[in-house]
C-alpha cells in the first residue's frame, strides 16, 4: 500500500510538473493576456497538446481578424 501511494503521488507530482511546463511554453501571462481573447474566438478547437506552434499558427492564419492588442504583441515578439 505504501508503495502504491508512493506511485501515485510521483504520478501527480510529474503531471503537476508536465502542466506548468506547457503553461510556460504558451507564451508570457503578457501574451497569453494579450491574445486570449482571440485564441478563444478562433482558436477554440485548438488544444494544449497541440503544443505551442498550433495556438501561433490559428492566431496567424486569423491575423486579419485579430484584437490590435494581439496584432502589436505578436509583432513585438517579431511574428
Amino acid at each position: 500500500m505504501i508503495f502504491r501511494s508512493a506511485v501515485l503521488a510521483t504520478m501527480i507530482l510529474g503531471s503537476s510538473i508536465a502542466c506548468a511546463q506547457a503553461a510556460e511554453e504558451m507564451g508570457t501571462p503578457e501574451q497569453r493576456a494579450a491574445c486570449a481573447p482571440d485564441v478563444r474566438k478562433f482558436c477554440h478547437k485548438v488544444k494544449e497538446s497541440d503544443g505551442p506552434d498550433a495556438y501561433l499558427q490559428c492566431l496567424e492564419l486569423n491575423r486579419s481578424k485579430l484584437s490590435t492588442r494581439c496584432v502589436t504583441m505578436l509583432q513585438s515578439y517579431g511574428k
